[in-house]
C-alpha cells in the first residue's frame, strides 16, 4: 500500500510539473510578439530578432509560423513585420469582454488584503465623480462616504483626478459652481486652502497630471488623507480612478509613500488590462 501511495504522490507530483512548465517554444516565440507590440513602426528582422534575443534564423522560423497564422504580417516591399489581422482581432475580442470595473473590485480586493487599506473605485456619473465600490481596513478611517456619493471637484482627491484628466467640457460647469462657492464672502461655503481663481485651478491640476495621482490632507475629511490615481482605457481617455484614504496619524501623504505606490502600480497593471499603452 505504501508503495502504490508514492507511485501516486509520484504521478500526481510528475502531472502538476508538466502543468507548470508548459510549451517552451510558445513562450519564446511570444517574445517576439511583445517586442512588436511595443514598437509603433514595423521592424526588420535583424532588429526584431535582436531585440527579441534570439537569432536572425531561428526568429524568422517563429515568424513564418505567426504569419501563416495571421499573427504578424511581412511588408512584400521593405520585408519589414509588423502586428497581423489576426493579432488586431485578439486585442479587439478582449476589449469587447472586459468590464473594467470588474476588474478593478479584484485588484482592490488584492491589495486590501496585503496592506489593509481602505480602499475604493469612482467613475464619472452623471453629477461627477461617484464612489461605486468601497472596502474599509480594519482601522477604519471613519470617513463618511458611501456608494453612490458624488465627490467635489476641488476638495477630494477623486475630484481633483477627474478634473485634470476629463475634457474641460465635462468639468466646467460643477468647477464653476464649486469656484462661486470659493468666492463667497465668509461664512459662506469657503473652504481654507480651496483655489479660489481658475489660474489656481490650473496650476492644482497641473500638480496632478505630473504626479499622475491627486491627494488631499485633512481637506474633505477632517483628519482623513487620501490618495486617487487614474486607470486609462485603449484610448487613453480616463475610465475610472482607485481610491486609497486613512488617518493623518497612520496614512503617509507625501507623492514616494508606500500607499500611493501600491495605488499607482494596481491602476497601471488594470490600465494594461484596458488595453492602454503609455508612451514612452
Amino acid at each position: 500500500m505504501a508503495n502504490l501511495a508514492e507511485a501516486c504522490a509520484h504521478e500526481h507530483d510528475a502531472s502538476e510539473e508538466k502543468l507548470r512548465s508548459g510549451v517552451q517554444s510558445i513562450e519564446v516565440g511570444f517574445r517576439l510578439l511583445e517586442v512588436l507590440t511595443h514598437e509603433p513602426r514595423a521592424m526588420m528582422l535583424r532588429d526584431l530578432a535582436q531585440r527579441a534575443q534570439m537569432s536572425p534564423a531561428k526568429a524568422h522560423r517563429y515568424l513564418v509560423s505567426f504569419a501563416r497564422l495571421g499573427v504578424v504580417a511581412q511588408d512584400p516591399l521593405s520585408g519589414r513585420y509588423e502586428l497581423g489581422g489576426f493579432a488586431l482581432q485578439l486585442g479587439l475580442a478582449r476589449l469587447a469582454r472586459v468590464d473594467g470595473v470588474k476588474l478593478a473590485r479584484q485588484a482592490l480586493a488584492v491589495l486590501h488584503e496585503q496592506r489593509d487599506l481602505t480602499v475604493g473605485i469612482a467613475v464619472w456619473g452623471n453629477q461627477g465623480p461617484t464612489v461605486v465600490h468601497w472596502i474599509e481596513s480594519s482601522y477604519p478611517a471613519k470617513a463618511s462616504l458611501k456608494l453612490g456619493d458624488v465627490m467635489p471637484l476641488l476638495s477630494s482627491a477623486t475630484g481633483l483626478l477627474f478634473a485634470a484628466y476629463l475634457p474641460r467640457s465635462k468639468t466646467a460647469p460643477m468647477l464653476e459652481r464649486e469656484l462661486a462657492q470659493q468666492r463667497e464672502p465668509p461664512p459662506a461655503h469657503a473652504t481654507p486652502g480651496l483655489p479660489r481663481t481658475q489660474d489656481d485651478i490650473e496650476r492644482l491640476l497641473a500638480e496632478v497630471r505630473t504626479h499622475g495621482a491627486a491627494r488631499v490632507e485633512g481637506r474633505l475629511l477632517p483628519g482623513i488623507n487620501a490618495f486617487c490615481v487614474p486607470v486609462f482605457d485603449a484610448a487613453g481617455n480616463l475610465a475610472l480612478g482607485l481610491i486609497a484614504l486613512g488617518r493623518e496619524s497612520a496614512f503617509e501623504i507625501h507623492w514616494e509613500s508606500e500607499a500611493r505606490a501600491a495605488l499607482n502600480e494596481c491602476a497601471q497593471r488594470l490600465s494594461y488590462e484596458l488595453g492602454f499603452s503609455a508612451k514612452v
